[in-house]
């Protein structure tokens, strides 16, 4: 029985220290799905003219989820066979792209915008972007 009495104690500390951090996590799951929809609306063009003549170039989007490593961040992936290109959304208000990489591989290279800066990402995604997909598209 201690197990679980150090669970819920330990359980109830997590949660008050991480309900000040709530209003953070909610605006980067925003700004992630803002920039999830942002990108599935661009793949749903790609596919458009792949899917008959090459469906092998098909790409797939992950859902947005509680980023694998950092705790505060929420993250998304674009796939295509093994290679890899990871968006994060830190709730410090930044956006991070990592890749493109291939799966099993060192991930990497990263870089990273403050929400602030919109110009600057959406440049960013349409080359990140298509590097990635003209990466992952070649034999």
């Amino acid at each position: 029985m201690a197990l679980n009495e150090r669970l819920e104690k330990l359980g109830q500390v997590l949660a008050e220290r991480e309900r000040d951090l709530s209003s953070d996590m909610d605006r980067a799951f925003g700004y992630a799905h803002k920039l999830h929809d942002r990108l599935a609306s661009a793949l749903d063009v790609f596919h458009a003219q792949v899917m008959e003549d090459a469906p092998q170039l098909a790409l797939t989007l992950s859902e947005v989820e509680v980023d694998e490593k950092h705790l505060h961040s929420v993250q998304f992936q674009l796939e295509r066979g093994r290679h890899r290109a990871v968006f994060i959304v830190k709730s410090r208000g930044e956006v991070t792209f990592v890749g493109p990489f291939r799966a099993g591989k060192t991930e990497g290279p990263c870089r990273s915008f403050s929400f602030s800066s919109a110009d600057e990402i959406e440049k960013a995604l349409e080359d990140f972007v298509v590097a990635f997909v003209d990466q992952a598209a070649t034999p």
